[in-house]
């Protein structure tokens, strides 16, 4: 599966069938997209790869450890390395394909906005759950 930022410099591709997605409902993830939530997902990096524009990547962290990379381009969020794992986080509207995947969980909903609605469906954290059992949740 190919992703791209939205000027195409920055582009990625990531091997075999994707886990299925979550929303980040904190208020830096409202922020860093200027919406209710983020949608994404997380791999393991032996299926990332960059394909173009590694040389356009622009490095945000604050002081909390919450970095966002992006495209100094265009400016689009792109999918970066949780902190010093072995995983990839991919925002979810990067994606070119749609493999059927769905929200399969909610976290920071104790701090989501007051006008966001969060469906039913899917688990719901109040805050973010272990990374290991989270990463397991969006594994078919």
């Amino acid at each position: 599966m190919i992703g791209k930022c939205l000027c195409g410099e920055i582009q990625f591709e990531i091997e075999g069938k994707l886990p299925d997605l979550y929303q980040c409902h904190c208020s830096l993830c409202r922020q860093q997209g200027g919406s209710a939530s983020n949608s994404a997902t997380i791999i393991h990096d032996s299926r990332f790869s960059w394909k173009s524009g590694e040389d356009k990547i622009c490095y945000y962290k604050k002081e909390t450890g919450f970095s966002s990379n992006f495209c100094s381009s265009c400016g689009s969020t792109i999918p970066n390395r949780l902190r010093d794992t072995d995983k990839f986080w991919i925002p979810a509207g990067l994606l070119e394909e749609d493999q059927g995947q769905q929200i399969v969980a909610h976290i920071y909903i104790a701090s989501k906005a007051s006008w966001d609605q969060i469906p039913e469906s899917g688990q719901h954290f109040d805050e973010m759950p272990d990374l290991e059992t989270f990463f397991a949740i969006l594994q078919r």
